[in-house]
């Protein structure tokens, strides 16, 4: 496996200075997000897409740092009754840009629609009372009808891979959600594996990464903290703003600094034993720690992981 860098983590950074930090820590790849719920600093979706000069540039400015583009990300709603034309607009360009940039994975989420006639987007979490069963039904047809028709875009553009990100107030958001989607719209859906979203919902990473063994497309390298002592409080449905991050249940946080050094080398043998050989895409939103500083501090703690790997691999075949 290699270390990679969603480039939203120094999103203060100029291209330049993103991809000069990438190459002073030794990272082997960028994943550039080109816009939804990002604001896209890196790179000009319309003028990539339009300009084979504008590709080739940006390329060359990768390229030149040693490093490659393991994704183009999109997240962001594109079934929300209001937002979602403008956010499928740039899922849909994203999907034709990657090929053109020899890129076959791009990062997304599955989206979530509105009930019948709702004026905003409904995240169904519980069974009870009954309209939540219609209304879920309801959105698993809209979102259904539409992945169906997002993958024959994807074919048309080289079979890009699409790796849907299991996130909380989206329609796919654990292992059985994600696996009933890629069911009904076929084999180029996978996950974007993010461990941070099943942690703060109560599941167990390893074993939902074993459960979707052969749907591992991608891997975002991102931890989460739970406070045992606001979450006993108020259990982890915390709608506090991520602002206030110091009064919420849970919050995303630097590598190591929610789970240790040992749980990560366990998620990263747990990868291996499903076959997953690709990046672990840093992607850092930690509220409390500096941007540069969180980066480093998840390249060290993930290098650490790997060598520990790639020694006792290099000893077994010794033996």
């Amino acid at each position: 496996m290699k270390i990679g860098l969603n480039t939203d983590s120094l999103g203060g950074l100029s291209l330049d200075a993103a991809l000069d930090a990438a190459q002073r820590l030794g990272i082997a790849s960028v994943e550039f997000p080109t816009g939804a719920w990002s604001s896209a600093p890196h790179v000009d979706l319309d003028r990539l897409l339009e300009s084979e000069a504008a590709r080739d540039e940006l390329l060359g400015r990768v390229r030149d740092r040693g490093l490659s583009i393991s994704a183009l990300t999109c997240n962001g709603n594109q079934l929300d009754p209001v937002g979602g034309p403008a956010h499928d607009e740039v899922t849909r360009k994203t999907i034709a840009l990657a090929p053109l940039l020899g890129v076959d994975r791009v990062v997304l989420m599955s989206g979530l629609p509105g009930g019948p006639g709702d004026r905003f987007a409904n995240w169904i979490v519980v069974a009870w009372p009954p309209e939540a069963q219609a209304v879920l039904e309801h959105q698993w047809r809209v979102v259904t009808e539409y992945w169906q028709g997002l993958v024959r875009h994807a074919e048309e553009h080289g079979g890009v891979r699409l790796c849907i990100e299991m996130h909380g107030q989206q329609l796919v958001y654990n292992v059985p959600s994600l696996l009933r989607l890629r069911e009904a719209a076929g084999p180029l859906v996978g996950a974007n594996y993010d461990p941070s979203h099943l942690m703060w919902m109560g599941a167990d990473p390893l074993a939902a990464a074993r459960a979707l063994d052969g749907a591992v497309y991608y891997v975002h390298a991102k931890d989460t903290r739970t406070d045992p002592v606001i979450a006993g409080i108020n259990g982890v449905i915390d709608t506090t703003p991520g602002s206030d991050y110091r009064s919420r249940s849970w919050n995303y946080i630097t590598l190591g600094y929610g789970h240790d050094e040992a749980w990560w080398r366990r998620f990263v043998a747990t990868l291996a034993e499903i076959g997953y050989d690709g990046v672990l895409s840093i992607e850092h939103e930690d509220p409390a720690m500096s941007a540069v500083e969180g980066v480093e501090k998840s390249v060290a703690l993930l290098r650490r992981v790997l060598g520990t790997r790639h020694e006792r691999a290099t000893a077994v075949a010794q033996d």
